[in-house]
């Protein structure tokens, strides 16, 4: 796996992944404009060698693709059965259980992180820090200002001293301060309230860069106190190296290329925005804490890695994809009746999430919609379309059709009210709102149904059969193509 930022990068130009640009590009909308267009069009990562004004390269579009995810953090059906075995680990009974026990124990143990000290992302310590320096991005013509779009943002929990990394947006204000835009239920505001309670300065460290598993463990929908290194650990299968900032008693990846230090005065709001976000619309503006500057680390000759959101598909859009397959054994543990989920680009991963069950007694699609609004950040999806586990829900066509021929309005949607995403622009008051579950599945007499149930219309399989063995004047290939024939 990849130690830092500029390693992943030096291996997708390797592979042909990546393409550098040397003419001079503007940071302000010119930037995102080529990366808008190129990710629309599935195409490379972006190094921008000459940012006109800034000495310092860009990084941009580093994930935008299935294939770049995948060597970034691994196969995800691999990842996927490891998570599988730490959840559902047998219980040691006899003393043979509990030798055989050891080496998942040992297993676990490896993803600790590790301190360092002479960290590469402390070569350069600026004690007169200026945010001025380094080429943020505007995204579009509209939005409030330049802004960091993939900062890391550690913070701690004041009561158990717990570290949690997450990725919240940070408009530049000024050469010292910067917003915070943390969503109300995300571990950093969590925090952020405990020390609002105690009327003291919160600690707050922003690296950039690091190794790529750090990035999707940041993103990753983690039970609160539960260290993202770890995860970023198993991700990458060996430990995160560590540092202690120069200033506060936060930790930050020892391969940043930048890290910002400060502190976030509770006492103290900003109005943030607008910006346009990942749902394709700018967000409102509104009050949010102020970050302030004390401190800036680098490595020498930097790289700035950023991102670009927007209507998808954008880079964020291949990250999400990632990251919910990935939990998707966790959830299935949670709730057993749900055989799959696709959150399709189009919903940016909190308008739709269609799941398909095993169906299995009365009630089941309210129980499985109702469990997953309960359920971290699923809390926060607008629609459930719930379909039988024999749809194969990457087929977009053929769920529509499925759940068109299923369902009865009245019978087979429910609404409920609830906290929805704060970027959500059509609820009726900031981040709260309805939310509606449609049950696409087929209905038998136990839904209710007083009417015959009808069968779907399928070919004879021998038919099938016969009809692909054939040619009839140069068809085979089509035939072939469509792939009925089990």
């Amino acid at each position: 796996m990849f130690k830092d930022i500029r390693d992943f990068i030096a291996h997708l130009e390797e592979k042909g992944l990546l393409l550098r640009i040397k003419e001079g590009v503007g940071p302000e909308l010119e930037v995102a404009c080529i990366v808008n267009r190129v990710v629309k069009a599935c195409g490379k990562a972006l190094f921008f060698e000459n940012p006109i004004g800034f000495q310092y390269p860009i990084a941009t579009n580093l994930f935008g693709s299935d294939e770049r995810v995948s060597i970034a953090i691994g196969d995800i059906l691999d990842i996927q059965k490891r998570i599988s075995m730490f959840i559902k680990p047998s219980i040691p009974k006899t003393m043979i259980d509990k030798v055989k026990f050891i080496p998942k124990l040992y297993e676990i143990s490896k993803f600790i992180p590790k301190k360092i000290s002479n960290a590469p992302s402390q070569e350069i310590v600026v004690e007169e820090p200026d945010l001025s320096k380094f080429p943020h991005l505007k995204l579009w013509p509209k939005d409030g200002g330049k802004f960091i779009t993939l900062p890391l943002v550690f913070t701690k929990d004041p009561d158990t001293g717990m570290q949690n990394c997450g990725i919240y947006r940070m408009q530049v204000f000024d050469k010292k301060t910067t917003g915070m835009h943390w969503h109300p239920n995300k571990d950093g505001a969590r925090h952020y309230r405990k020390y609002k309670e105690r009327k003291e300065k919160m600690p707050v460290a922003v690296s950039l860069g690091g190794p790529p598993s750090v990035i999707f463990s940041a993103c990753s929908p983690l039970p609160p106190d539960f260290d993202e290194m770890i995860f970023a650990g198993f991700l990458q299968k060996s430990p995160v190296e560590m540092t202690r900032c120069k200033t506060i008693e936060i930790d930050v990846p020892a391969y940043s290329e930048i890290v910002f230090e400060g502190y976030v005065d509770t006492e103290e709001l900003r109005d943030e925005g607008p910006f346009g976000d990942h749902t394709g619309y700018y967000s409102e503006i509104h009050p949010f804490p102020v970050f302030h500057l004390t401190c800036i680390t680098h490595r020498k000759n930097p790289i700035y890695p950023a991102t670009v959101v927007g209507k998808p598909p954008m880079e964020d859009c291949f990250i999400a994809r990632a990251i919910s397959e990935i939990f998707l054994p966790v959830i299935k543990m949670l709730i057993p009746e749900i055989v799959d989920i696709n959150l399709p680009f189009e919903g940016v991963f909190h308008n739709l999430a269609i799941v398909s069950i095993k169906k299995e007694y009365p009630g089941v699609v309210r129980k499985v919609a109702s469990s997953l609004w309960g359920l971290g950040q699923m809390a926060n999806t607008k629609v459930f379309v719930i379909v039988d586990s024999d749809v194969s829900l990457e087929n977009l066509s053929e769920v529509v059709w499925k759940v068109l021929s299923n369902i009865d309005p009245r019978r087979d949607i429910f609404f409920v009210d609830g906290p929805v995403d704060i970027l959500d622009h059509a609820s009726p008051y900031f981040g709260y709102g309805s939310k509606v579950a449609i049950d696409g599945t087929r209905k038998t007499r136990e839904d209710g149904i007083q009417r015959s149930i009808p069968e779907e219309a399928i070919q004879d399989p021998k038919i099938e059969v016969l009809v692909e063995k054939k040619d009839y004047q140069g068809l085979s290939q089509v035939l072939k193509s469509t792939n009925l024939v089990e």
